[in-house]
């Protein structure tokens, strides 16, 4: 079952992963992190990812604010070879929090600053052969928005799993195939301005439970954009369509995907029909070949929901439950997910996700992972906030600092759902501790 973090060595770890029977591994080889990726006309520096990490310290009109700046250029001088740029919403109702990014005609050219700004943080840090690949995460928080001081949720399905931890009555009106038709535009009108911005490729989000990953698991709802396979994934492959008209070589579509959402069915994606413990990795995987047939090559793979069951995508030593299971095996599952998509298709590129509880031993896991084939680049997100260097430090063999490292603690998490801006509390606490305090934490 649960454990906290207390593992202080690689045979430590091999230990517990045999221990438990899972499929992890360890190496030592840190060299594997340096070799360049390639898709489209796009080269990735290095093995590394920053994975989109919302700030909430956008302006009012959902443009970069100072913060936004400050966390970027730590991130640019941080030396991840792939910055997946954090979630911008495509319209103002679809923010999760009201200071959520968010763009459009009147701010895009405060997006294009900032992406100029990461390109020449980068090139000051590392010279001017050094440039990381950004790609701009495009979402709708569907149920989970908050685009003014209280929710406001708009949901794909009644979910009553999700809708018990909302407290949304079982007849809550979803959105309308009408809505849908117009926001499909709405992410169309996005990606153009992220394009015009300098961004590398946009994101689709579509990943824990927000609309689009809603959506694929929508088997209750009627009409268009439900119930089928194809209707379920209508919206979202309309949108790589809409998007995709503005692909070249140097402007590519990706997409951040839930492998498994670790809810009942009929509820549930990539769940198994009778134990949703179990992934059943079918439909993600059909869905993937779709899009890949599209020209998206480029694919950050993840499970779960913050908002029901964060264990699944973030194993954590401190939350607001105990999880059922021992973190590793979440770990072990995330990777699989990914693991799945590479074992199919050599030519897609996979960021791999859920290192982060491993702390200084991410970098040994990571480099097996990397090695196996079972992901094209690691992804950081709770320890790039903790952490932002922590790409140069294992692209320099050092590898990583353990007192540098996030410690799962969660209160990056508490800001967020106390509706401020959030950042590392603990390893970043002159600016963030004083925020923690001022919203009661302790």
């Amino acid at each position: 079952m649960h454990e906290r973090f207390s593992l202080e060595s690689s045979g430590g770890l091999k230990r517990e992963i045999d221990r438990l029977g899972l499929e992890l591994g360890l190496s030592d080889d840190f060299s594997v992190y340096n070799s360049a990726v390639c898709t489209g006309g796009l080269t990735i520096p290095n093995r590394l990812a920053v994975h989109p990490m919302e700030g909430c310290d956008g302006e009012s009109d959902g443009a970069p604010g100072p913060l936004t700046a400050r966390r970027y250029e730590r991130f640019a001088k941080g030396g991840a070879g792939l910055i997946w740029f954090e979630a911008v919403a495509v319209v103002p109702e679809g923010r999760a929090n009201p200071r959520q990014l968010w763009i459009h005609e009147d701010n895009w050219e405060s997006f294009k600053e900032i992406r100029e700004d990461i390109d020449r943080w980068a090139k000051e840090e590392y010279g001017h052969d050094f440039s990381p690949v950004v790609i701009m995460q495009l979402t709708h928080s569907g149920r989970f928005s908050r685009p003014v001081d209280k929710p406001k949720p708009l949901i794909a399905a009644n979910n009553p799993y999700l809708n018990e931890r909302m407290k949304l009555d079982e007849d809550y009106p979803a959105i309308t195939d009408e809505e849908l038709m117009a926001l499909e535009d709405d992410y169309e009108r996005a990606a153009v301005l992220a394009k015009k911005a300098g961004f590398d490729g946009v994101g689709i989000k579509a990943c824990h439970r927000y609309l689009v990953s809603e959506l694929l698991g929508a088997f209750t709802r009627e009409g268009i954009y439900g119930g089928s396979f194809e209707g379920r994934t209508r919206f979202y492959l309309n949108i790589i369509d809409k998007a995709g008209k503005y692909a070249d070589e140097k402007f590519i579509i990706a997409s951040r995907l839930n492998m498994y959402d670790g809810i009942p069915r009929p509820y549930g994606w990539g769940v198994n029909e009778e134990d949703y413990r179990k992934c059943d990795f079918s439909e993600p995987l059909k869905l993937i070949e779709i899009i890949r047939q599209k020209g998206v090559r480029l694919v950050n793979a993840t499970m779960g929901t913050p908002y029901y069951n964060p264990h699944v995508n973030r194993p954590y030593d401190a939350g607001e439950y105990l999880p059922p299971e021992h973190p590793l095996e979440g770990i072990s599952r995330l990777i699989s997910g990914a693991g799945e998509i590479r074992r199919k298709w050599d030519d897609m590129i996979v960021v791999a996700t859920g290192f982060t509880w491993l702390r200084q031993l991410s970098a040994d896991t990571g480099a097996w992972v990397i090695k196996e084939n079972k992901a094209s680049l690691v992804g950081m997100g709770r320890m790039a906030f903790a952490y932002p260097d922590y790409a140069r430090d294992i692209l320099d063999g050092k590898g990583l600092d353990v007192k540098k490292c996030c410690i799962t603690c969660g209160k990056c998490t508490d800001l967020m759902r106390a509706g401020s801006v959030t950042g590392c509390v603990v390893k970043d606490f002159k600016v963030y501790a004083p925020i923690y305090r001022e919203k009661g934490g302790k």
